[in-house]
């Protein structure tokens, strides 16, 4: 008979992409964040808000968990449910939709889905669940426990389907498929999340600025560019973000992990997204196009700067000097020209930088590390700006020139030197 307790059990935890965050497209990297990972203690309550958020846009009525701990259970035999379960029987009926069961209070339960009842509810939050076993697991959003464990790289997860469905990153099963264009995905979330893309459907909006979007969790993230709140906070260097998934990000410029690495050329990288991006330097792949002069570029970013430069758009204004960007990214690194904020710091040496990237280049100095080849004789250089210096050795290219006299030079450099010479100043 134990073998149909089993049966009823995985019945019950049988928790199809409920409480699962979906993984991020490439357009929404940054908006969203995996509630899955283990974040500073302080932002527990920060977490919890959005996943309380994100697991009310992912609860798929269609998908009932059957709770076998339910007021509801009848007092049948363990023979008579396990003879059903054998040869198929479904003798009870939704009174709604038809749909049969092979016990009563399956049936029951379902019902709910129809009924809108929810009698089962969290005494920390209040929400309330069809399902007993639905509760059980959303408690662990406040409790913190994971009891769940993957064999392959020893994530934790609340729910066994949320380990199930983390499983298929393993094995790139994707079983959901997009009945528009054809795309699979691991998580039937993932997929009617996509589906919003081509429906263009965005129910939640911004009260303050009008702005919708598809998910519940990316609405309240964006609350934040409004309130100025920033909870996560960076225990390295002490900067700050809105979400979770940008602190991690901003982690990695601390640890140099590079988790994702190129098939072709070997190359890492510490982001998916920027692995993706490099692998279409193999293919030539270039998916945006600019429908104002029809060039094409391999990811969104690069499209939506180039368009700026027709529209001259710059939205992004310095409230302390008035200088306005088309990006905000290009916005957030000038105002450390004004805070003299330098978050990005050396494990080496424990000098400091305003930019990742001039961090990456002070690097090479510890490491000796020259990526920069001239294809003429070989040389090596540490920045590409030195071997572009290095290359007009080579061609005679000269691009430099002095509005005064007409001479020219292969480095500004130089040319800022001979401009003394027209002034009367001397080095």
């Amino acid at each position: 008979i134990s073998h149909v307790k089993e049966e009823q059990e995985d019945l019950c935890t049988r928790l199809d992409q409920y409480d699962a965050v979906p993984p991020q497209t490439e357009e929404q990297e940054g908006l969203c964040s995996s509630t899955d990972r283990q974040d500073p203690e302080p932002q527990q309550i920060k977490e919890e808000q959005e996943e309380l958020c994100n697991s009310s846009d992912l609860e798929d009525p269609d998908e009932l968990i059957f709770c076998h701990n339910s007021p509801l259970e009848p007092k049948m035999s363990d023979t008579d449910t396990g003879k059903k379960i054998h040869t198929g029987e479904k003798p009870y009926a939704c009174n709604y939709c038809g749909k049969t069961f092979n016990q009563i209070y399956f049936m029951k339960l379902h019902e709910r889905v129809h009924t809108g009842e929810k009698p089962f509810s969290c005494e920390t939050c209040g929400k309330s669940f069809s399902c007993n076993a639905h509760l059980k697991v959303h408690m662990r959003i406040h409790t913190g426990e994971k009891p769940y464990s993957c064999k392959a790289c020893g994530k934790n997860f609340r729910s066994s389907d949320q380990l199930s469905v983390h499983m298929r990153f393993h094995t790139d099963v994707k079983p959901y498929e997009c009945n528009t264009c054809g795309k699979r995905f691991h998580q039937m979330s993932a997929m009617k999340i996509h589906k919003k893309t081509h429906t263009g459907e965005k129910p939640y909006s911004c009260k303050i600025c009008g702005k919708s979007y598809t998910q519940c969790g990316s609405l309240l993230r964006h609350m934040r560019t409004h309130t100025g709140e920033k909870p996560y906070l960076c225990s390295t260097c002490g900067e700050t973000f809105t979400d979770a998934s940008t602190l991690n990000n901003h982690i990695r410029t601390h640890t140099n992990e590079k988790p994702h690495s190129c098939e072709t050329c070997g190359k890492s990288f510490s982001f998916s997204s920027h692995l993706k991006l490099h692998i279409r330097t193999h293919t030539g792949e270039k998916p945006y196009l600019c429908n104002t002069c029809g060039k094409r570029f391999t990811d969104l970013s690069a499209l939506k700067k180039h368009v700026a430069v027709h529209t001259g758009e710059k939205p992004y204004s310095c409230e302390t000097c008035g200088k306005s960007f088309t990006q905000k990214s290009n916005l957030t690194v000038h105002m450390r020209t004004h805070t003299g904020e330098k978050p990005y710091s050396c494990n080496t040496c424990g000098e400091r930088f305003s930019l990742a990237s001039v961090l990456k280049s002070h690097m090479r100095k510890h490491t000796g590390e020259k990526p920069y080849l001239c294809n003429i004789c070989g040389a090596r250089f540490a920045e590409l700006s030195a071997l572009k210096k290095h290359t007009a050795v080579h061609t005679g290219v000269k691009p430099y020139s002095c509005e005064t006299c007409g001479k020219s030079f292969s480095r500004s450099d130089n040319l800022a030197v001979h401009m003394r010479t027209h002034i009367g100043e001397k080095s």
